[in-house]
């Protein structure tokens, strides 16, 4: 039982999981503007303004280094792996999302073009970050770590 108590106060997890619910969203009330629809789905879906892998590991990076140090291990490898999760949200994940978008336009015309029907496959087409969305994450990130630090330290 000490460990669940543990657990749901942690002020590092609390802080991840704030930053990626304020995300979350952030991303589905913009997306509701600019779509002029809402989508519900969009709370627990990848990509978009504000980045939620970015909000979440650099929140709890930034509180770290409030609470430890900045010099301590634990922020060291917390700010590593923030980078990684940055960078590939921009990298690979923002690759993956172009191809997606490529690949219905080649079905769709291979499917103009012949008389052939491809089954319907369904791809995420929300899936990376623009360098923007990761920035905005980042930023949220930020200012959710010093909120949580001085409400929780």
């Amino acid at each position: 039982m000490d460990a669940l108590i543990d657990l749901i106060t942690n002020p590092y997890l609390l802080a991840g999981l704030t930053a990626w619910f304020l995300a979350q969203v952030l991303k589905t009330i913009l997306y509701a503007v600019i779509n002029k629809k809402l989508d519900l789905g969009r709370m627990m879906g990848d990509g978009g303004m504000p980045s939620g892998h970015s909000a979440t590991v650099t929140s709890m990076t930034v509180l770290i280094g409030l609470a430890r140090g900045f010099g301590t291990v634990e922020f060291a490898v917390s700010c590593i792996l923030a980078v990684i999760v940055c960078h590939d949200a921009t990298g690979v994940r923002r690759e993956t999302e172009k191809q997606t978008y490529l690949i219905d336009e080649l079905l769709k015309a291979f499917s103009e073009l012949t008389e052939d029907r491809l089954p319907e496959v369904k791809l995420k087409k929300f899936v990376g970050h623009t360098p923007v969305q990761v920035l905005a994450g980042i930023i949220l990130g930020i200012i959710t770590a010093v909120v949580m630090y001085y409400l929780l330290f």
